[in-house]
């Protein structure tokens, strides 16, 4: 029986390096959109998206490599179903007893609209001080105007991503 020698196996030559990106390496983009009869959640889940970085190749957990986001005509947005009359948001006065609710109809209708967006982005990124600094790049108007011209955002049509993200009021 003849034994053969087999050549040394080389792991290092086949072996994949993670990529980790640099604070130098990382370019935000500054991107519009247009919140007009958008559902609300699913609005909220892709701007998430965009503001961790996620949908880029150069994803890096621990960086802060989103986008700049600026959304507009947040009091026109969508809830489905009966949320608009049934959906309560909550919170404390910091006094004993001194829990407030409201309904998200209460708040559309109110002074600042925009912040039912504002809460859904916030409640889907991550808590803690690269989560607050993400959502520090986030830019919401209730109406059409904006601005950040001067940046020339480009415009992302989240409407047009799936026939489910659009909803007539």
């Amino acid at each position: 029986m003849v034994r053969l020698k087999a050549a040394p196996f080389q792991f290092m030559d086949y072996a994949m390096k993670t990529y980790s990106a640099k604070a130098a390496d990382i370019e935000k983009k500054w991107v519009l959109i247009d919140a007009k009869g958008l559902v609300v959640g699913r609005l909220a889940s892709i701007v998430a998206m965009h503001l961790r970085g996620k949908h880029k190749p150069t994803y890096t957990p621990h960086a802060d490599d989103g986008d700049n986001i600026i959304i507009i005509n947040a009091a026109k947005v969508v809830l489905t179903g009966r949320k608009v009359q049934q959906k309560v948001y909550y919170h404390h006065t910091n006094y004993i007893g001194g829990i407030k609710e409201r309904s998200a109809k209460s708040i559309l209708e109110g002074r600042f609209p925009e912040r039912i967006v504002e809460k859904a982005i916030e409640r889907m990124l991550p808590r803690g001080p690269l989560g607050r600094a993400q959502l520090g790049h986030l830019r919401v108007y209730p109406g059409p105007d904006h601005p950040h011209e001067a940046q020339q955002p480009e415009t992302l049509d989240v409407g047009k991503m799936n026939r489910k993200n659009m909803r007539s009021a």
